[in-house]
């Protein structure tokens, strides 16, 4: 079984048991997501907004980490411009722990049809005169 989750504008394919890093998260201890698409075992799909309501993506911190150093280096020639600045991205190293399924859709029940059943009450006030 897998799920697609969105985090961070970025969406991944997880699996029960992987860890991945996504942008950096303001949490501690579990983290819940509500996935956009989920395959189960027997490979059905499910990918509609009312399945998926009930569906969830269960997820452990792990810790956080900062990506490679991005040097940015402005110039143009013959002016002395110059600029320098740098980027380090952080990140949450997140462990997928459970992915809940939809539940199961119950039948809805079939409603009696009119004219069956009990009578309006204005019915029978005009029976029994």
């Amino acid at each position: 079984m897998y799920a697609i989750i969105r985090t961070g504008g970025k969406q991944a394919k997880v699996s029960e048991g992987d860890v991945i890093d996504v942008e950096l998260l303001r949490a501690e201890g579990e983290v819940d997501f509500t996935p956009l698409l989920v395959v189960d075992a027997k490979g059905k799909v499910f990918s509609g907004r009312e399945q998926l309501k009930t569906a969830k993506v269960t997820a452990k911190v792990v810790g956080t980490s900062a990506g490679d150093k991005i040097d940015i280096f402005k110039y143009k020639n013959k002016t002395g411009y110059r600029k320098r600045a740098g980027h380090r991205q952080k990140y949450t190293t997140i462990e997928v722990t459970k992915i809940t399924p939809p539940a199961a859709k119950k039948p809805a029940a079939k409603a009696a049809p009119a004219g069956e059943g009990e009578a309006p009450a204005s019915q029978t006030e005009s029976k029994e005169s």
